[in-house]
């Protein structure tokens, strides 16, 4: 949007925020985002997230490692000469047991690197609208507008029910956020 404007509307209601959030949906206002001093499912739900593929990861890593332990069980058993007393050279139970250990270990790595892909990690763009008092009791709402429909904007939050915070535009600094 050109000449964008940051209005968040700050409420106490957690449902407040949901029905907010649906009627952000419809309206001219573009919703930004949300922040909570607590996990909400209603507001995840509100949001319409889409799933998250770190699971992927997981079970990409497993197969991987399953495969990979296995493979380096019997690729060791072949290349040794190993007396085994008439027991067969690839016994399957032993090798299961190191495909299973490097299974874990496998997924483990695929999901770290499935969280550092794919996790939007902390990016201080959106510290300059945060506010402090989601970090207590308030929910906030950040939504975006042209300039020409601020006034708008802080109307349709304050019928809602939040008070209304627009001193984004400037650049003002967090206490304590400054270094970051």
């Amino acid at each position: 949007m050109p000449h964008e404007r940051h209005i968040m509307g700050l409420f106490k209601n957690e449902d407040q925020v949901v029905s907010t959030i649906d009627a952000l949906k419809t309206s001219p206002y573009e919703f930004v985002r949300v922040n909570t001093p607590i996990p909400s499912h209603k507001i995840m739900h509100a949001l319409n997230l889409k799933k998250s593929k770190v699971g992927w990861f997981t079970l990409c890593g497993g197969i991987l490692g399953f495969i990979s332990g296995f493979g380096l069980a019997a690729f060791t058993a072949t290349r040794w000469d190993l007396i085994v007393g008439g027991k067969p050279i690839m016994a399957i139970i032993p090798f299961v047991v190191v495909g299973f250990e490097a299974t874990i270990l496998f997924a483990v790595f695929g999901n770290v690197i499935g969280l550092l892909t794919q996790m939007r990690m902390p990016s201080n763009k959106w510290l300059r609208y945060y506010d402090p008092r989601c970090s207590g009791e308030h929910f906030g709402v950040l939504a975006a507008c042209r300039a020409h429909q601020e006034n708008d904007l802080e109307n349709f939050f304050r019928e809602r029910g939040a008070d209304v915070n627009i001193g984004f535009e400037d650049s003002r600094v967090i206490q304590g956020l400054e270094g970051s």
